[in-house]
């Protein structure tokens, strides 16, 4: 896969991803105190599916374009795609997270691709509870965490997965940022090509002593052909009280959405170790 994100974005692996994230950001507002997401893999914050990239693989009409076209949805998408219009063309990760944010909250945002961060900035120029870092996202949660003066947090990491050792750099982010900001929320987006991968990555954090992990997959697909995304999931550490419920019915609406065959699309939530 070419990963520009401009040639992915809207797709339902986007779909997934951001209902799920903006679900853990609304949850961690129900407490007063301020919180800090940081974002990892930024991208440029916002994505024009009319442009050049996402015509080229039209990806976004099966994702958020099947989405929008409908009347009748699950009400557990409700937040997702009233974020979506009123924020206009495709938003990213971190344009979602600061709509949702706070004036106590704030957002970091780390992206290393220069062709990324350089509109990644100019969206989010002059705001006070914004800061956009031009660094990979792995080396800078030694340094931005935990937060100077926020006690709580959300760690988003979603990578590429265009290098061997992804999956593995994963892992070894999730042990530091439970070293670090042991209170902070990790949600982690991963595509499912095959079983083998995802398989090796979960066992890797309970062999690491991991607790508190839990995986939201969605599936379009058995996944046996290595050669294609069959589906993707968000792995979570340590979700905030009521999310789990708030997903099987966001990942339950998504399924109906996005399903014009009602055969093959499957959801699996799965509890890989406790508290």
């Amino acid at each position: 896969m070419n990963y520009r994100h401009a040639y992915h974005a809207g797709n339902f692996a986007d779909c997934v991803k951001h209902a799920l994230l903006l679900s853990l950001i609304r949850i961690l507002s129900r407490k007063d105190a301020g919180f800090c997401v940081l974002d990892t893999h930024a991208g440029c914050g916002r994505y024009d599916l009319s442009g050049e990239e996402a015509l080229k693989t039209g990806e976004w009409h099966d994702g958020i374009g099947r989405l929008l076209d409908q009347v009748e949805l699950s009400p557990a998408l409700s937040d997702y795609l009233s974020t979506v219009r009123a924020l206009g063309l495709y938003p990213g990760s971190p344009l979602i997270t600061r709509h949702a944010l706070r004036p106590q909250d704030r957002l970091l945002a780390c992206e290393l691709h220069p062709e990324d961060v350089r509109p990644l900035r100019r969206l989010f120029k002059g705001d006070p509870q914004v800061a956009i870092h031009h660094r990979d996202g792995y080396e800078a949660l030694r340094a931005l965490l935990p937060p100077k003066d926020l006690k709580r947090g959300l760690v988003l990491i979603d990578p590429p997965f265009e290098k061997r050792d992804d999956f593995e750099r994963c892992a070894e982010a999730v042990s530091l940022i439970r070293s670090r900001f042991r209170a902070a929320t990790i949600a982690i987006w991963y595509p499912i090509k095959h079983r083998a991968p995802v398989r090796t990555f979960h066992d890797t954090l309970i062999n690491a002593g991991i607790r508190d992990i839990t995986t939201y997959e969605f599936l379009l697909r058995p996944p046996l052909d290595a050669t294609r995304l069959n589906g993707c999931g968000v792995l979570v550490v340590n979700a905030p009280w009521g999310f789990d419920e708030d997903a099987r019915a966001i990942l339950a609406g998504l399924r109906d959405g996005l399903d014009d065959t009602h055969e093959e699309l499957d959801i699996r939530i799965e509890r890989l170790a406790e508290e």
